[in-house]
């Protein structure tokens, strides 16, 4: 058993769970990796009319992932509110909704509603109308299930929809009012919630009673969305492990205090979640902050201790994924291929096939790519599922596509038992082999750069900030700006913005008339576009560009208290 399988076969033994084998309990899977422990029986080809075994509507919009237990699936979604940037309606109408679906059937079991906590950040400017408000992924002990819905509180369910406790975590709003994504994490008998946004806090809760065993407020979790894990750095110790803005952290889930930190990649915001292999974390951030490999464990600063290497590489909103000493991190279009030992580039692919992200969500691709025997499956924001296979040369095999329809689709996929399901703004789909075949002219063959790339020495070519605190997160324009310009050519044309719900908006910052948005005209036309509107009914003013909310945060330490 690969070592990555056995630390987590052994987290998962020692968490007191029910979680059976196939179950895929949590984001990216019951053990966080994105690794599937079975089906190789996945097929590699499906469309509308093959191997699509059901479709369900859901009542409404969300990015969050959908997770497996037994028979059951479990995603969230939302309502009410927030559902158009024209016309987002009455704030005091959101719902969020915690679906339950039989995955042999598609028939839908039970929904638990949730009205929304007042106040919410209101659905305007470039932050909320990019994710909507169902972004963190459900989680479950394989008796119970847990659902975070921010602002709202955490919600523990049994697996028949009885409600079992509710809590809050604070409703504050980080500076950006993007809102918090971390999905929450169970440890023993604590689940373990990142409430960045709404109280810079991270959290223990009895899972059993909803009681508030600890909590730890930091300023330096503002700009982390990614979810923490849990590493067993030795025999009987285990740390809770998490990439903040220029830094990393171990905590003691135990009490949430600061085992150890260390400086690490040169990101001002942290997206994607970590990768692990044994005791060894891997990291990476957007926007030139590179990346890092460290061995978790030790006490106080550890950055030049346990620091295995930094590299250049970079992801985006999506975490990588690790397989057979590689590391696999797409971004914009490429698969970027990274040796697990030095951090050097192997390889990049560039994903053949790809239509331009419009619908719902813009062209932010969230989704993680996951693996499945030899097969890596990428998911973009548009609904295409890319298909690699790794025993050659990562040579993509297919592009599938489940709907002709403009539907968004923000979540990981769930993997189970042959079977594999995928979340879009609309509906709820389970893809598995039943013998049909796809037209050929629906896979495509990619081509593949071999030239190796030499790792850098210090991430992002500058990499990590002198003083060892972890820097609060700021919106980086050009990071949109790249997710938008599909072909590369440092211009956003108006057939790239087709679909896409700013499109209107964002024409207007085209001050040439030349029918294309240059990087120069984006860069400094888009703060305009913050704030603006008044988020619907009752949802007040948005946050402005770089953080414009005026709501002004309770002093916190910037890392939480350490551990004696």
């Amino acid at each position: 058993m690969p070592l990555l399988r056995l630390t987590a076969f052994v987290l998962l033994a020692c968490s007191g769970s029910i979680a059976h084998a196939a179950d895929w309990a949590a984001f990216r899977g019951s053990d966080g990796s994105g690794v599937a422990a079975d089906s190789d029986s996945l097929p590699t080809r499906w469309s509308p009319k093959a191997n699509l075994t059901w479709k369900l509507p859901l009542p409404g919009p969300g990015v969050s992932s959908p997770i497996v237990v037994g028979n059951k699936v479990f995603v969230t979604c939302y309502s009410g509110y927030g559902l158009t940037q024209e016309d987002p309606g009455d704030i005091e109408n959101l719902m969020r909704h915690l679906v339950c679906v039989d995955i042999q059937s598609g028939e839908k079991l039970w929904q638990a509603d949730v009205k929304a906590a007042l106040p919410e950040d209101p659905y305007t400017g470039i932050g909320v109308t990019a994710h909507g408000y169902a972004s963190h992924t459900p989680v479950s002990d394989g008796k119970n299930v847990y659902a975070f819905f921010g602002k709202s509180g955490v919600h523990a369910f049994n697996l028949d929809g009885e409600k079992l406790w509710q809590a809050e975590v604070g409703k504050e709003s980080d500076p950006t009012k993007w809102g918090s994504s971390s999905s929450p994490v169970l440890h023993d008998n604590t689940l373990i919630v990142t409430a960045s946004a709404e109280s810079q806090s991270i959290i223990g809760f009895d899972k059993t009673t909803g009681k508030e065993l600890w909590r730890q407020e930091a300023e330096g979790l503002d700009g982390m969305w990614g979810t923490p894990s849990l590493v067993q750095v030795e025999d009987g110790r285990t740390d809770l492990v998490l990439c903040v803005p220029k830094e990393m952290w171990g905590l003691d889930p135990n009490s949430g205090k600061l085992r150890w930190f260390a400086k690490a990649t040169g990101a001002e915001q942290a997206h994607a979640s970590l990768v692990q292999n044994g005791k060894r974390v891997f990291a990476f951030t957007g926007r030139g902050g590179g990346s890092i490999a460290l061995d978790a464990g030790g006490k106080g600063d550890i950055s030049d201790s346990n620091t295995a290497w930094t590299g250049s590489e970079t992801a985006s909103f999506g975490s990588p994924v690790a397989h057979d000493g590689k590391l696999y991190v797409v971004a914009r279009g490429v698969m970027t291929i990274v040796d697990e030992t030095s951090g050097k580039k192997l390889k990049q692919v560039r994903l053949q096939g790809v239509q331009a992200t419009g619908g719902r969500f813009g062209s932010l691709d969230y989704p993680s790519p996951v693996v499945a025997g030899d097969r890596l499956f990428y998911l973009n924001g548009s609904g295409q599922m890319f298909v690699f296979d790794l025993a050659n040369e990562a040579k993509q095999i297919a592009v599938n596509k489940l709907t002709s329809d403009k539907e968004s689709f923000g979540g990981t996929p769930a993997i189970s038992d042959g079977r594999m399901i995928i979340r879009g703004s609309k509906h709820l789909y389970c893809v598995a082999d039943k013998g049909e075949t796809v037209a050929p002219d629906e896979a495509v063959v990619a081509a593949a750069d071999d030239t190796p790339a030499a790792s850098g020495t210090r991430p992002g070519g500058g990499g990590r900030r002198e003083g060892g605190r972890g820097g609060a997160g700021r919106f980086d324009p050009m990071s949109m700006f790249n997710g938008l310009d599909a072909n590369k050519d440092q211009k956003v044309t108006e057939d790239e913005l087709e679909g896409n719900r700013m499109a209107d908006r964002l024409k207007t910052l085209d001050k040439d008339g030349d029918k294309a948005i240059s990087a120069e005209e984006f860069r400094s036309g888009i703060g305009s576009l913050f704030g603006g509107g008044r988020g619907g009914r009752g949802g007040g003013g948005g946050g402005g560009y770089r953080g414009r909310g005026e709501d002004k945060r309770p002093d916190r330490p910037q890392r939480p208290q350490m551990a004696e």
